[in-house]
């Protein structure tokens, strides 16, 4: 592994806050700096970064840690990854001997084996044996540059035809398995995953192949099929195409539904354009775009899915305050269809045109209800009026008020009370929502809501707690807790997994600071040493406190399970309940 003394330069060299803010809108607020957090949807910001300690922590998720941390969870590496692209960002070299660590090696030769698969598949199209699959390609309007470009390929429909190819290159079968190009067979030996299928190399924003996507040529099976999480790939964390949309001089980002709409797109000078990987948008793809772009326009399919996808996908987009625009394709089906017919301009005069949020559920409502009637005109405002309810611009909220007020032919008045009774209803549940968020900050690791062990034994998670606080701020009350409490004493999980891990660097004479602590720890256990130190105002820590904490575990020793008091006499029970009514009364 790499050394100690390297990590430390490295964190010396990584301010957290200017780290965090290349990736979180952060404001400073005293000491410390906060901002929405990357890692859950919010409103109102609970994340906090904390330059003293070069620590960052959610009060809402429970997400913490150092610099380390942050890298790993926000780009979903592991550590030796984490900590090269670390390095990468402050200019230093990483020691040769990083690539000691088993799981980044087999990351590495995973990513080893996709660029060969894809350099395969590139090949095997441009030949003879994929004439029918360049021939699909070129009748649905993909020209030889744009191939190029994307890297597109296919896969032989032989069963062995990648796997032979691939052992030829030195790597093994249970390699070709974790990278998902080859499946087990229940013979025993492995076979091709992909098979006849037009394949669509999925690359990362660091240039790596890290999964493909392939559509099938037949019939015979299902008409796409996409690599299944890997060590190096997440389909929920990643977008096609993004590699090249990041670079984009246009402004903003256009989503597609799917491979061919995105390429078609590029091909035609849209090089904007960015598609999920055969799954419903997921939040952290939502707050990947909002790391590239301001504004998203959805270019889903205008069939019934495509529009119930584009509902959902505006849902998503405004948990995390990326502006919206829809596109209408009246005549097309997609992107790709509408370019073909319609031609690259009229394209970009639709783009112009693309209607926000609020136009397309108006639109959706329309269709949805007879305004001539007048049972159509009371549900539709019904249903408008919620939707202007949720406008925070008061000039924007006016603007489709009245447009819709002339549209019914009614009294603009009339509009502005329905408005203003959901108003009441929303002020009211707004002001639960803050009464909520301001209890995240109430109280000792208010983050720990979910969980259920320590709020079930909360008063010995605290006192395990403040131990671990005093142990991180004066490792010297080490020796004396030492001799009077054990590693089984603690009663949650992750707080014996942190003193574990404290007793070992402590009996070696090594730190038990925060910023000494990823290597070991897990994203779980930074997140609670996090917790302990964004709460340390709370925590006592001297002598007297680390003696009453030591009381509390002790007193926890001599607590009966439900086992051991079905098995008592009926006398050694009554005193064993007499013993717990002493203690209650000492303690109150």
């Amino acid at each position: 592994m790499i050394s100690d003394a390297f990590i430390q330069q490295l964190k010396q060299y990584s301010d957290i806050e200017q780290i965090v803010s290349s990736y979180v809108s952060l404001k400073k607020k005293g000491r410390y700096f906060t901002g929405l957090c990357p890692f859950h949807s919010e409103k109102s910001p609970s994340f906090f970064v904390y330059p003293q300690t070069q620590s960052f922590y959610c009060f809402g998720c429970g997400a913490g840690g150092d610099v380390i941390t942050f890298i790993r969870k926000i780009e979903n590496l592991e550590y030796m990854e984490a900590v090269r692209l670390l390095a990468q960002k402050c200019g230093m070299t990483v020691p040769e001997d990083s690539d000691s660590d088993d799981r980044s090696a087999l990351r590495k030769r995973i990513l080893e084996i996709n660029r060969e698969t894809a350099r395969f598949f590139h090949r095997c199209l441009m030949s003879e044996q994929g004439k029918t699959a360049y021939e699909y390609l070129i009748r649905r309007g993909r020209d030889r540059k744009t191939i190029r470009h994307f890297g597109l390929g296919y896969s032989p429909a032989g069963w062995h035809d990648l796997c032979n190819f691939l052992k030829s290159k030195g790597f093994s079968e249970q390699e070709m398995v974790a990278a998902n190009v080859a499946s087990e067979s229940k013979k025993g030996g492995v076979f091709d995953r992909f098979r006849n299928r037009v394949m669509f190399p999925i690359i990362d924003l660091r240039g790596n192949v890290v999964a493909f996507g392939g559509r099938a040529l037949d019939d015979s099976s299902a008409k796409y099929l996409n690599t299944s999480d890997t060590p190096v790939f997440k389909k929920s964390k990643n977008l096609f195409a993004l590699n090249f949309a990041k670079t984009s001089k246009l402004p903003g980002l256009i989503l597609a539904e799917g491979y061919m709409d995105v390429i078609a797109l590029h091909q035609a000078g849209f090089d904007n354009a960015v598609a999920t990987l055969g799954t419903a948008l997921t939040e952290e793809q939502t707050r990947l775009i909002s790391q590239y772009a301001d504004r998203i326009i959805l270019a889903y399919d205008s069939d019934g899915p495509g529009q119930a996808a584009t509902k959902r996908a505006l849902n998503i987009f405004d948990e995390v305050g990326v502006k919206v625009g829809v596109l209408s394709m009246s005549g097309a089906k997609d992107p790709d269809e509408f370019l073909q017919k319609y031609g690259r301009e009229r394209f970009a005069m639709l783009l112009d045109g693309s209607r926000n949020a609020v136009e397309f559920e108006l639109n959706k409502l329309r269709q949805n209800y007879d305004i001539r009637s007048a049972d159509g005109k009371v549900g539709f405002l019904k249903e408008a009026c919620k939707l202007f309810a949720g406008i925070r611009n008061p000039v924007e909220r006016e603007v489709y008020l009245s447009q819709t007020a002339n549209e019914l032919e009614i009294s603009p008045q009339a509009i502005h009370a329905q408005i203003q009774s959901l108003d009441k209803r929303e002020r009211y549940k707004e002001n639960r929502r803050q009464r909520a968020d301001t209890n995240i900050y109430i109280g000792n690791m208010a983050a720990a809501k979910n969980d259920l062990q320590r709020r079930g034994n909360l008063r010995y998670a605290m006192a395990e707690e403040g131990i671990l606080y005093c142990l991180m701020k004066n490792p010297d009350f080490f020796h004396m807790l030492s001799s009077e409490i054990r590693e089984e004493d603690f009663v949650t999980d992750i707080n014996r997994e942190l003193y574990h891990v404290f007793a070992q660097r402590l009996s070696a004479g090594l730190s038990v600071e925060m910023l000494d602590l990823s290597s070991e720890l897990s994203e779980q256990a930074m997140g609670r040493v996090s917790a302990i130190l964004a709460t340390a105002p709370s925590q006592r820590c001297d002598e007297a406190a680390i003696r009453d904490y030591i009381a509390i575990l002790i007193e926890h020793r001599n607590v009966k399970t439900e086992k051991e008091v079905a098995q008592m006499s009926d006398d050694d029970l009554g005193a064993y309940i007499k013993q717990l009514a002493a203690k209650k009364n000492r303690r109150s």
